[in-house]
């Protein structure tokens, strides 16, 4: 009697290429991370194939290339905190904060969500004169402390111990009590199908409040957050003016960006820094 087909054999008819990118999908959601020559073998195509249909998938971001081979996008479970985030890629911080720069002007009021990227934003604009932050973050006002010549408005709210910084509702209400002419908004997670995602709720109302009183909104984000998710959606990339991230983001993930009309400036760490 012949055997039964396994689920994930590799089927004797060729598929047309959605079958073929959701079989890719199967696998990585199986086995995490894979090789291109896995690839290659399990689906019975070529190397350029391969390749063309992981710059499909990482433009959507639910993949991510890695040297050799391919991840799937992966979940955030929980948000670290703000020790662990200071000591993971202070270079590509400093080179964001170095872009995000350009959209600050003496006379400014801008906003500066919590985060370690804002945080290298301040000696940008301790730089400047008769400028105006709200944050809701303790770091970022501590260095704020002595600088007598920034108008500094904390906007209080529920403390997040692991993050130093207010959450909920009553940050939310502060913000919304004011004008604002630039938000920087971080991001633990995001990419083009689910854009800027979180695993904190309280962190929803402050990121959303912030970005209907601003003027101007700017993602600030790593590279290497893209392609991750959460389970709470705060907004879609096309709620930002501008997206400011690093280099060393894929090039399928700055094509799919710049596809869907969305300003991407990535900060040179290494390699040219490319804008829109």
């Amino acid at each position: 009697m012949p055997s039964k087909t396994q689920p994930d054999e590799t089927p004797t008819a060729p598929l047309i290429p959605d079958q073929r990118r959701e079989a890719m999908l199967r696998l990585l959601r199986r086995d995490k991370v894979l090789s291109l020559h896995q690839l290659m073998e399990s689906l019975g195509c070529s190397h350029m194939t391969v390749r063309r249909d992981i710059a499909l998938l990482e433009r959507e971001g639910l993949v991510h290339s890695v040297p050799g081979g391919v991840r799937v996008a992966s979940q955030l479970a929980t948000e670290p905190s703000h020790v662990s985030k200071a000591l993971i890629d202070p270079t590509e911080k400093r080179a964001i904060a170095q872009i995000a720069a350009s959209f600050l002007r003496p006379g400014m009021t801008a906003y500066l969500d919590a985060g370690t990227t804002t945080l290298a934003l301040v000696p940008h604009i301790l730089a400047l004169p008769d400028i105006t932050v709200i944050t809701n973050d303790f770091p970022i006002m501590q260095e704020l402390m002595n600088a007598g010549h920034v108008a500094a408005i904390h906007t209080g709210g529920l403390l997040d111990h692991a993050n130093q910084s207010s959450v909920g509702e009553l940050a939310a209400a502060t913000l919304r009590q004011l004008a604002v002419d630039v938000a920087f908004i971080s991001a633990s997670s995001w990419d083009l199908r689910r854009g800027v995602t979180t695993p904190s709720p309280p962190k929803i109302d402050v990121k959303r409040a912030a970005m209907e009183v601003a003027e101007q909104t700017v993602l600030l984000a790593t590279s290497a957050k893209y392609g991750t998710f959460s389970t709470y959606k705060i907004a879609g990339l096309e709620r930002f003016d501008h997206i400011v991230s690093d280099s060393a983001l894929p090039e399928a993930a700055a094509s799919g960006i710049h596809a869907a009309g969305l300003s991407l400036k990535l900060a040179s760490i290494g390699k040219k820094a490319v804008g829109s």
